[in-house]
């Protein structure tokens, strides 16, 4: 069971190292602590199972929290709130018509896609990039970038402009 125990160890490790979000480190050291009673007690199995829950619970709780404080301080950045919070402020594309919470739609964020809902009183277009304001359930809450893409309609449209200025809008030069 000894290889075993190693064996796991060594996967979880290299796990940790292409994803480094800090929990199967500690899975792999509850491993090798598994694999360090199985040298002392090979024929002890439940001991070396409560060697590794043992450890990787400790781990968890006492020293990731620390790790992962220490990490997100060398990175200048903070942890975290919550599941997705860290999502807040990134940006994304919009995949179809976002519109408001009864007319949500699609963005590709980190090469998934999310279903978004946005408080822009304009639908966002497809194709359009947005930076993410909250996260609420699995919903991501989103507004444009540029305020002016993608709307579908020109700026006239968009907005009310008084009748004499908007015959101006064509690039002429208005006197002063």
């Amino acid at each position: 069971m000894l290889f075993v125990w190693l064996v796991i160890g060594v996967v979880l490790l290299g796990a940790e190292l292409h994803h480094l979000a800090l929990y199967l480190l500690f899975g792999s050291l509850g491993a090798f602590a598994a694999a360090a009673v199985a040298l002392v007690a090979p024929g002890a199995l439940v001991g070396q199972g409560a060697a590794a829950v043992a450890a990787t619970g400790a781990g968890l709780v006492l020293v990731r929290p620390h790790l992962s404080a220490i990490v997100h301080r060398r990175e200048g950045r903070s942890p975290a709130k919550g599941v997705h919070g860290g999502f807040v402020g990134h940006h994304a594309i919009t995949l179809d018509e976002v519109g408001d919470a009864s007319r949500p739609g699609h963005v590709r964020l980190a090469g998934e896609r999310w279903l978004a809902a946005t408080d822009w009183p304009h639908p966002i277009a497809i194709g359009a990039e947005v930076v993410i304001t909250a996260v609420i359930g699995t919903t991501l809450h989103v507004l444009p970038l540029d305020p002016t893409e993608g709307l579908g309609r020109t700026l006239e449209q968009s907005f009310e402009l008084p009748p004499d200025t908007s015959s101006r809008l064509g690039g002429e030069e208005v006197p002063q």
